[in-house]
């Protein structure tokens, strides 16, 4: 019976890593959601309690959890290896798989931002938030020539950004990493395991998780409609501006390949999706 009680224990801690490493997946794949994925897995409610009430069976909800963590970590580096080479040798042909990516979760997150109803007032927040999303990227882009400065507060924002992955289903924290240009570099500094860019984002991570848990599951509890909303219209406003514009050498075959990568994304993007909503 003790033996049972042991197996049982070691497969649901080897569930939990499985389930950590698809999650981890969504933190550095642009277009997927880690949000999403934990909710498909069926964690997001668990882990959006624990962080927002931390101190309620902390001990239990830690014991929980090491292993997704480990899971994350352990997808993350693996994944950063191939994603840094492809970037590296095939920037434009990768990037329209990510825009792939996030167009075939497009519908879905449509459909969740209207679950409770939506208003003309939603459609206006929607507009609002696609023009602003492009104007604050475009110029942030101007000023900082297309990519910001890669330091200790850059990885700071990447730790930021994904830790809001987390806290916000449908939310893709990569293409945003994509826009400031600090996802290559971002990638490398996971598949060297160099701790001056896995620290910093660590600690943004951490202090988004921190100060925002709380707001966000506030927000979902009052303002669903018109937070998922606003949310849509950033989502569409960091696609438009992370499809690429340089075929600098081009031929009929690249240009194949991207139209190739970009279903292929489409359909990763969609499917994803579809699980999700299973789930539900």
């Amino acid at each position: 019976m003790a033996n049972e009680t042991s197996n049982n224990s070691n497969q649901s801690w080897l569930l939990r890593f499985i389930k950590g490493m698809f999650i981890g997946s969504g933190f550095i794949i642009p277009g997927v959601s880690g949000g999403a994925l934990a909710a498909i897995f069926g964690l997001y409610e668990r882990i959006i309690r624990f962080l927002a009430n931390i101190t309620k069976n902390f001990k239990e909800n830690v014991i929980f959890f090491i292993p997704v963590g480990l899971g994350a970590i352990v997808s993350i580096v693996i994944l950063s290896f191939g994603i840094s080479y492809v970037l590296e040798n095939y920037e434009t042909i990768v990037l329209w798989f990510f825009v792939g990516c996030i167009v075939g979760m497009i519908p879905s997150l449509w459909k969740e931002a209207g679950k409770e109803g939506r208003s003309q007032k939603d459609y206006v927040i929607t507009g609002v938030s696609l023009v602003l999303g492009i104007a604050l990227i475009y110029f942030s882009n101007q000023s900082i020539g297309g990519q910001l400065p890669i330091n200790f507060w850059s990885w700071i924002l990447c730790g930021f950004l994904i830790a809001l992955g987390v806290l916000v289903p449908g939310l893709s924290p990569s293409n945003f990493i994509v826009i400031f240009g600090l996802y290559q570099p971002m990638a490398d500094g996971f598949s060297r395991l160099d701790f001056s860019v896995i620290i910093p984002i660590a600690i943004g991570g951490l202090l988004t998780i921190i100060l925002f848990s709380k707001l966000v599951e506030y927000i979902f509890e009052h303002y669903y409609a018109s937070f998922f909303h606003f949310i849509f219209g950033i989502v569409i406003a960091s696609t438009i501006m992370i499809i690429p514009l340089d075929y600098t050498g081009f031929g009929w075959v690249q240009y194949l390949w991207c139209v190739v990568m970009l279903v292929l994304g489409t359909a990763l993007g969609w499917w994803m999706a579809r699980l999700e909503e299973q789930y539900k």
